[in-house]
């Protein structure tokens, strides 16, 4: 395809930012075929005209790519590289919400299966539609701090590193997550967990307004105020309701000094480690974000560590994770005073894009002598995953359960457990493993996060409580077709 030249830049936080070169795409070439073959909501076979998919190029101030088109691999690209063999029917790199809504509307009346790319980090691979339109935000990046009213304006292709960078240059912070590549968008459509959410609460917790395009075409703002059914289910109903092309945060002061690393324990410490953070439950202060784990050293060691994040005076710190300190020496690492923002991209690198993952976690209410015995002793074998925990409570536990979509608002922790590898022949043996492990501690769990989730589609249904019917209903009213049905789905009600 030919291309025009149309690039774009975006102040960020009083900082110019220059977004990837971008061209307008002038329509399909002489040599493609009259049809573009694709796949339907449904899973029918379609047949788009190369007319249409013209005019819908011509209409867009980003790019469109078919397969074959120089820069189509790089677009359709996500995270997990378990999703590499997928190949859209085309990308549509949206620029400005006039793109999203001129795509979103090309999809919904020839029911093409649609699914949207912010950052690409969704673990079951729902940002990429095999064959139907991959809506692609990248381009949408902006981010602008308001730093007298506390409000950080977020584009919908945003990534984390972007707010993060933003706010901490004012010296304030909304909850973000702790992998700075990871997209605002589908984070926080799930609930969005980070290290200060026991201090700030969610993400959800913290989104003031969003602005929408629906399956209808329609921009809508979603907030307290306006349209407040929408605003209730965007927050933890995922990208069930349309596809968010701004998102307004609150902003909380925040020191970007914060008392915090990574402690190394032998492995034979795992279990007073667990039972004296759990102990301690009620007496932690907000301000600490403290998460142990298991994991298995480059030496084939099995090791407990212990991740530390307190948001409070670095010289309170110490005393603060006292407790901790004292259930066995560390064989490695430190903690002190460090860069939140160093804490927050700590793991980018190990979880760079293009390698292959999976992940299995569920939600718990208290964690009990029985469920360590069942973390702690069945971590054994080949192939052992990361076996970690959120440490959640405090901020998130203080909204009741039916004030937003997301429910769990009881949990006092994540458990999860996941592994990153590069070789596919290996791809067998490790989900294996993760499943096996879970399947003993499932028992202990009570439902689990929208965000690190391969669940059926029922199981998604109750997990969502008595919150269901309603987003339900609300489904109904915003997308009746289920034209966005590539996440943790929500059916629209019967009309009957």
């Amino acid at each position: 395809m030919k291309r025009r030249d149309f690039c774009r830049t975006a102040v960020a936080a009083g900082i110019v930012m220059t977004l990837p070169a971008c061209g307008r795409n002038g329509g399909p070439s002489n040599d493609l075929p009259q049809t573009i073959d694709a796949v339907s909501l449904d899973g029918n076979e379609l047949s788009i005209e190369r007319a249409a998919v013209t005019e819908l190029a011509d209409s867009l101030q980003g790019s469109l790519y078919l397969s074959g088109d120089d820069g189509y691999d790089t677009a359709r690209k996500v995270w997990n590289g378990m999703f590499d063999d997928r190949r859209p029917a085309m990308v549509v790199q949206c620029a400005s919400s006039d793109d999203v809504r001129n795509a979103v509307l090309f999809a919904r009346d020839r029911q093409l299966l649609l699914s949207v790319k912010g950052g690409g980090h969704s673990f079951p691979g729902k940002s990429v539609a095999d064959r139907g339109m991959m809506l692609d935000l990248s381009l949408m990046q902006a981010v602008t701090v308001d730093a007298d009213a506390g409000i950080a304006t977020v584009a919908g292709g945003a990534l984390l590193g972007h707010l993060d960078s933003a706010t901490l240059a004012h010296e304030m912070a909304t909850t973000a997550g702790i992998v700075s590549h990871t997209g605002v968008g589908g984070f926080t459509l799930g609930g969005g967990m980070g290290r200060t959410d026991r201090l700030h609460g969610l993400a959800i917790d913290n989104l003031l307004s969003a602005s929408v395009a629906t399956a209808d075409g329609r921009l809508l703002r979603a907030s307290a105020d306006e349209n407040p059914d929408l605003f209730w289910a965007i927050r933890g109903g995922g990208g069930n309701f349309g596809v968010v092309t701004e998102f307004e945060f609150r902003l909380h002061p925040f020191d970007p000094t914060v008392y915090a690393g990574v402690l190394v324990f032998p492995f034979d410490a795992a279990r007073d480690l667990i039972r004296v953070w759990a102990e301690h439950k009620d007496d932690w202060p907000r301000e600490l974000n403290a998460e142990p784990s298991l994991f298995v050293n480059p030496e084939g060691d099995r090791i407990a560590m212990l991740e530390i994040c307190y948001a409070g005076d670095p010289a309170d710190g110490e005393k603060v994770v006292a407790p901790l300190l004292a259930v066995a020496k560390p064989v490695a690492g430190e903690l002190g005073p460090m860069s939140y923002q160093a804490m927050q991209t700590m793991y980018d690198a190990a979880t760079a894009h293009g390698q292959l993952n999976y992940l299995k976690s569920g939600l718990i209410g208290e964690i009990t002598e029985p469920f360590i015995d069942a973390m702690v002793g069945n971590y054994e074998g080949e192939h052992l995953p990361w076996a970690w925990f959120q440490h959640l409570g405090g901020a998130i536990s203080d909204v009741d359960p039916t004030a937003t979509a997301y429910a769990h608002r009881e949990a006092g922790y994540n458990n999860g457990m996941s592994a990153t590898w590069q070789d596919p022949a290996e791809s067998e043996a490790r989900i294996a493993k993760i499943r096996a492990y879970y399947k003993a501690l499932e028992p202990f769990m009570g439902g689990f996060y929208t965000n690190l989730n391969e669940d059926t589609e029922a199981n998604t249904w109750g997990n969502y409580r008595e919150n269901y019917p309603r987003l339900s209903d609300i489904k109904a009213q915003y997308d009746p077709t289920n034209l966005f049905r590539m996440n943790a789905n929500i059916r629209p009600a019967s009309k009957s």
